[in-house]
Parts: C-alpha cells; sequence; structure tokens
C-alpha cells in the first residue's frame, strides 16, 4: 500500500504541474472507484432481474440459478441438477412445514426441551443452575475489573503511588477468579451439550429400535434418507447449538442490564443526566438494525442454492462409486471426469457468489458496529463530562482542579471499558439472530426425525406410491395421504395349532404397488412348501410379511406366538449378515453369550453345528473367541453356510429360505435340508434348483399377475421350466 500511496502521489504531481489540483486529482479518483463500485453491484442484479423475468414468462421454476453461463454441456448439467432436486422435494412431505422461526419451531424446540430436561430436579437443571450463576459472575466480575481500571489511571493522574500499587494488586487478584469462571463457562457449556445429547440419543435410540423401526423406516418410509446421520451430526449439533445459544443470549442480556446500571450510577456521580445516553444508544442500535435488516442480501436461498449444488456434486461422486465396474468396462471416465468438473465449477461460481455479497455486507456491517456504534459511544461518555456540574469545592483551586481531573479520568476510563463489553454483548445478540435461525434448521430435523419413528412405530408411513390417495381402491385404504394397515397379526396361544394362516391377506409392496390381490393359505407344520414364481412376482414379498416386516393391508395373518428358546420362524437371506464379533457371535446371532449359556449350549455343540454345515476347518484354524471381519474373510458360500448354522442352532419351527443355498455345493445343499427337516424344521423356500423340489411337499406357484396356486406335490415332480433361470 505504501509503494502505491507513492505512485499516486507522482501521478497527482504530474497532473499538478499541468494546472490538474492534488484535491481535483483525488476527487476524480474517488468518483472513479465508486463509479466502478455501482457498475459492479448494479449489473449482475439487472441480468440476475432480466433472466428470472425471461423464466417466469416461460413458466419455469427456480430450482436452479437464474443464470447459467457456459455452454450447452452447463445447460444440461443444470437441468439434471434440476431434476435432483425436484426428486428430493417429492420424496419431501407435503405437510411438513420448511424450517424457520415461527410457531411450528417453538412447539418442536418445546417438545425437545421436555426431552432435555425431563425434570426441574435433574442433572441438567443442576447444570444450568451453575451455568447461569457463572454467567451473572462474570458480568459482575467485568463491571468491577472496569471499575479497577478506572481507579488505576486515576491514582496514575494524581500520582498517588500507594494506591496505585494497592489497586494494581486487587487488580491482579481478581485476575485469578476471574479466569477461573471464563474456563468454568466454557467446562459447563460442553457439559450442557452432552447431557442434551445423551439424553436426546438414549431417547432417539430407544424409538429407533422400537417396533423394528430401525427397517421401517429405511424400507416403509420415505421422509428420512439417512437417519445414520441425523441420529448422530445432527443430534450432535442441535445439543451444541442450544448449550452455546443459552450463553449467547444469557450473558449479553445480563451484560446489558448491568453494565447500563452501572454507567447510569457513573453517570449521576457526574451530576449529569442519566436517560440521553442510554436514548442515544438505543436510538442509533435501532437505526442500524434495520438498515442492517433492509440491504441484507438473502443469504438463505443463496446457501440453500449452494447446498443443491454441493449435493448434486456428492450425488455424481456416488453414482460414479456405485458403477466403477460399468463405466470401467464402458471407458467412461472422461464423461464422468468432464461431469464432475462441470459440477464442481457451479458450485466454485455458486460460493464466489456468497463471497462477493458477504464483502459489501460484512463492510457495511462492520462500519457500523466498529465505528457508528463507537462514535455513539464516544458521545454516550463525553455527555456526562461535558453536560454534568463540577465535583465537589475544595479549599485549594489547585487542588481542586487536579481532583476534577483525575475523578474524570477516572469515569472515562471505567465508562469507555464498559461500552466496550456493551458493544460487545449488543454485536452477539445481534449475530446470534444467526445462530438461531440455524438452531430452527437443526430442530426442524431432530423434531422431525422422532416424529418419524413415533408414527412408523404405530404403523403410519408416508412414501411415494404408485396408487395415488385420491383413487377408489378396494384393496388399501388411504386416510389423509398415507395408506392404512387395516389388517390383523393374530398370535395363536394352541400348542395344537402351531399352524401359518393368511386369510385374505393381500401382498402389498411399501409403495402400495399390489402384487397379489388376496392370499389364503393355510401351511402346517411338516408341509414343506416350495415357493416358485416368475421375478417380482411377491415371492420375498411373503416373507417379509410373514415376519411382520410389512403392514398387513387387509386380512388376518395368524401364527403361533414365539416362546422362549425356541423362535416361530427364522429368516435365511441370499445374502446373509456378518455382525461385529467373534466366531461364536456369528453362529448364535442374534443371541448373546449369555443366553447361549442360559440355553445350556457348549462350545462342543457349536463345532457339531459347523460340522453339518462343513465349515469345522474354521473352528480348527481360529477359536470361537477370535475377532474377526467376517464379512471378508468368508467366501459367499461359507456365509450362507454360517446363516445356516444359525438356524440349526436356534431350532426354529419354520424356515424362510430365500435362495439361502445358491452359492453351496448340491452335495452339502442335501445334506443341509436332510439335517433341517429330521430337526423337525419346517421348510418354506425360495428356489430355482430342481434338485431342492424332493425336499418339499407342497408347492405355492405364482404366475406374475396376480394369481396363484397352492397344492400338494407329486412325488416325482419336477420343476417347470418357466422357473428355471
Amino acid at each position: 500500500m505504501a509503494v502505491l500511496s507513492k505512485y499516486v502521489d507522482l501521478i497527482a504531481e504530474k497532473y499538478e504541474q499541468t494546472g490538474l489540483s492534488k484535491q481535483a486529482f483525488s476527487y476524480a479518483v474517488v468518483g472513479t472507484a465508486l463509479f466502478a463500485l455501482t457498475v459492479k453491484v448494479t449489473v449482475p442484479l439487472i441480468k440476475s432481474a432480466q433472466s428470472s423475468g425471461s423464466k417466469r414468462t416461460q413458466g419455469q421454476g427456480a430450482l436452479t440459478p437464474t443464470v447459467i453461463d457456459g455452454s450447452d454441456d452447463d445447460l444440461k448439467l443444470a437441468e439434471a441438477e434440476k431434476l435432483l432436486v425436484e426428486q428430493q422435494l417429492k420424496k419431501k412431505s407435503a405437510q411438513m412445514l420448511e424450517p424457520g422461526l415461527n410457531k411450528e419451531f417453538l412447539k418442536q424446540l418445546g417438545m425437545l426441551v421436555k426431552i432435555m430436561i425431563p425434570q426441574k430436579l435433574c442433572y441438567e437443571t443442576g447444570l444450568l443452575t451453575v451455568h447461569t450463576l457463572c454467567l451473572i459472575s462474570r458480568t459482575f466480575l467485568s463491571i468491577y475489573v472496569a471499575a479497577l481500571e478506572g481507579a488505576i489511571v486515576k491514582f496514575i493522574v494524581r500520582k498517588d503511588v500507594k494506591q496505585f500499587a494497592l489497586v494494581l494488586l486487587k487488580w491482579f487478584g481478581i485476575a485469578i477468579p476471574a479466569t477461573f469462571v471464563n474456563s468454568m463457562i466454557r467446562f459447563l457449556e460442553s457439559k450442557l451439550a452432552l447431557a442434551f445429547r445423551t439424553r436426546l440419543v438414549r431417547h432417539s435410540y430407544r424409538l429407533y429400535f422400537k417396533n423394528q423401526n430401525y427397517y421401517r423406516v429405511s424400507n416403509l418410509d420415505g421422509r428420512i434418507e439417512n437417519a445414520d446421520h441425523r441420529l448422530t451430526e445432527d443430534i450432535s449439533v442441535f445439543a451444541s447449538s442450544v448449550a452455546h445459544l443459552y450463553s449467547s443470549l444469557t450473558k449479553p442480556c445480563f451484560d446489558l442490564m448491568l453494565i447500563g446500571l452501572a454507567l447510569m450510577r457513573s453517570s449521576r456521580k457526574m451530576k449529569a443526566n442519566i436517560l440521553s445516553g442510554p436514548a442515544l444508544s438505543v436510538s442509533v442500535i435501532a437505526l442500524t438494525a434495520h438498515i442492517l435488516r433492509i440491504v441484507s442480501p438473502k443469504f438463505g436461498q443463496l446457501v440453500s442454492e449452494e447446498a443443491n449444488r454441493y449435493g448434486y456434486l456428492r450425488h455424481i461422486h456416488s453414482r460414479i462409486i456405485t458403477n466403477a465396474e460399468e463405466i470401467a468396462f464402458y471407458g467412461g471416465h472422461k464423461v464422468e471426469l468432464q461431469q464432475l468438473r462441470q459440477a464442481y465449477n457451479r458450485l466454485v461460481n455458486q460460493m464466489n457468489n456468497i463471497f462477493s455479497q458477504k464483502l459489501w455486507f460484512i463492510m457495511l456491517e462492520q462500519f457500523f458496529m466498529k465505528y457508528v456504534w463507537s462514535g455513539t459511544g464516544m458521545v454516550m461518555v463525553s455527555l456526562p463530562i461535558l453536560t454534568g456540574a463540577t465535583g465537589s469545592s475544595r479549599p485549594s483551586a489547585a487542588e481542586s482542579s487536579d481532583s476534577n481531573v483525575s475523578e474524570r479520568t477516572q469515569y472515562l476510563t471505567t465508562a469507555r471499558n464498559l461500552l466496550i463489553s456493551a458493544a460487545d454483548a449488543i454485536e452477539r445478540l445481534m449475530s446470534s439472530y444467526k445462530e438461531i435461525v440455524a438452531l430452527a434448521g437443526y430442530t426442524y430435523r431432530v423434531a422431525g426425525m422422532l416424529d418419524v419413528f413415533e408414527e412408523t412405530a404405530q404403523g403410519i408411513y408416508s412414501k411415494a406410491t404408485v396408487a395415488e390417495s385420491n383413487e377408489v381402491n378396494a384393496i388399501i385404504e388411504f386416510r389423509d395421504g398415507k395408506p392404512i394397515a387395516k389388517g390383523r397379526i393374530i398370535y395363536t396361544e394352541d400348542d395344537n395349532n402351531m399352524s401359518i394362516s393368511l386369510r385374505s391377506v393381500p401382498v402389498v409392496t411399501p409403495n402400495c404397488d399390489i402384487v397379489v390381490p388376496s392370499l389364503t393359505l393355510c401351511i402346517e407344520p411338516g408341509v414343506h412348501l416350495l415357493i416358485t414364481g416368475p421375478n417380482g412376482c411377491g415371492k420375498s414379498s411373503l416373507f417379509r410379511i410373514l415376519s411382520g416386516l410389512w403392514p398387513i393391508y387387509a386380512g388376518e395373518l395368524h401364527i403361533p406366538r414365539p416362546v422362549e428358546n425356541k423362535p416361530c420362524m427364522f429368516y435365511i437371506p441370499q445374502r446373509p449378515y456378518m455382525s461385529i464379533g467373534s466366531l461364536c457371535d456369528q453362529i448364535i446371532y442374534p443371541d448373546t453369550r449369555e443366553d447361549m449359556k442360559r440355553k445350556g449350549i457348549t462350545e462342543n455343540q457349536l463345532r457339531d453345528i459347523l460340522r453339518m454345515v462343513s465349515l469345522e476347518h474354521i473352528a480348527q484354524r481360529d477359536s470361537f473367541d477370535v475377532v474377526r471381519d467376517w464379512k471378508d474373510i468368508l467366501s459367499g458360500g461359507e456365509k450362507q453356510r454360517m446363516a445356516v448354522a444359525r438356524l440349526f442352532y436356534h431350532k426354529p419351527r419354520y424356515a424362510l429360505l430365500d435362495e439361502c443355498t445358491s452359492a453351496v455345493s448340491i452335495d452339502v445343499e442335501s445334506s443341509i435340508y436332510e439335517i433341517a427337516k429330521s430337526m423337525g424344521i419346517t421348510l418354506l423356500t425360495i428356489t430355482h434348483r430342481p434338485t431342492l423340489w424332493k425336499f418339499h411337499t407342497h408347492i405355492l406357484e405364482f404366475d406374475g399377475q396376480g394369481s396363484w396356486k397352492f397344492r400338494k406335490m407329486d412325488s416325482n415332480e419336477q420343476q417347470k421350466d418357466q422357473f428355471i433361470h
């Protein structure tokens, strides 16, 4: 800057030799800079207004930026981004309000506060009480320190060494409790945030695992796409935001109230008007706040658009990861790289736009807060000195003059420090509005998550459906745009009746696609059922209904009530789940070691089970207590046989086998089915292998058009060609 100013001075001197004064040259430079700034600000606004006007005439939405710079590729990318945003908006419930400072926000915040502070006398209220006392103590300490600093300056002016040293010792002495209180405030804020988070996490986990909500939320309901993020990050940020906002609002209010009283008391000591200064400050602060609110850019819309572009960039990344093999086979890395670069450039353009908007707004904000408010503060401080009466009379005129000077110096120093603290408090209050807006967003997400958990636990789901809610449908009934499950699950207590019975139960997918209008059949123990049919005919959907994962929209499902140590049904999918833990944990899942000991099962019995499924070599290689990443260690066939080992461990009445041995050799597969039948387990099997037909007594055939046939199999019956894939 020094070099630039010298260069400008040289140019001005040259123009001054030609007859142009430095003052006129300065006016010209400043005018040119203001004109350039005006052009820079107004031209983009005019272009944006023209573009938005043309888009309104075409009837298009404003999901993407109104101005799209670049080639046709950028235009295509913007359209793709618009489609993604539209899909996200369609997935949102129409009845859910957008986050904002409204009655819904206060209602949701009140609900969450009741969870975080369940009663009047609890651990959290104790933390809040101590935290509040520390905040009040910090304010009193600030006022006392400001008074001490004023006294120090007073005695310096008076050249009173003894009093100066005494007050300085007091100033050093008060530093110890002041620093402790500052550290305690931060400590209690962190403890408070952790306590709030713990309450919310425990409540959320309880709801998340209630009535298999972890499955229902992700598969039957479409309102929450990332429950894991909400359960971890959103709850953590919300709890920290609430704890920090309490400090950000409480302490500035205490500061303003107590500092205002202290300033009034100082003005009274100076025998000046105690209302003129506060009235001036309130008027200036209100005026500047109103101006800032009017000229403030719409940062909410700008940040929302940035989030959309950032989400689209992540969407492209996740799509590349998901389809990496196909892209590699096609050699499409150039196309994908181009799309990534274009999406990133659009994000950079939006961020630069936000930075440019913030530049001028922050400049104006800092001008008001640092200079206008400081000037107002100087006027407030000077009013009692300029308008106040003279202090007490003294015998000597010199002594009286020195005393008045020292008193005024003390008042000026104390008032200046108090005003600095008050300005900081006002600035924190004004900036806390942004924190409240952010808190509204976190509250919306956390409270919305808990509402969805409550509804899904009661069987109320909201998802994009194939059948419209206004359609007259004899099978599915809609209420408020949501399908109502009118079917019933009846548990039988009779030991002589252990059959599974479906009475006019429709097979309906979570998006209300009716696969089978009505299904009626009875499966007795010992009736080994083979389920066949083309893809998408409802084979696996039937298993989900029998397991209680999918709602029943009509009819009745009668199943035996599970008893201790013997489950009614055990489902084995084609891709088994390997849990975190040891080899023993894989076999007994979902039991724990305590459950295993209670059942009286030993490791020798577990070895026998592994021998039944030809996995005894794993027990020989690793002990039952070794923890490994079994998902990666075991092959596909070994994982399927491990899932069958779980079946032999639990010995349920019915086994729901969904292509569970597709990666197992035929000889081992036949041995597994023989052992299962010998254990008294009734088999319900979905398979495409003709070699498994001989292990079943009945067949359920779906035609893929909604019709079905349940009959007894012939002893030598073979699978039909249309079911071989």
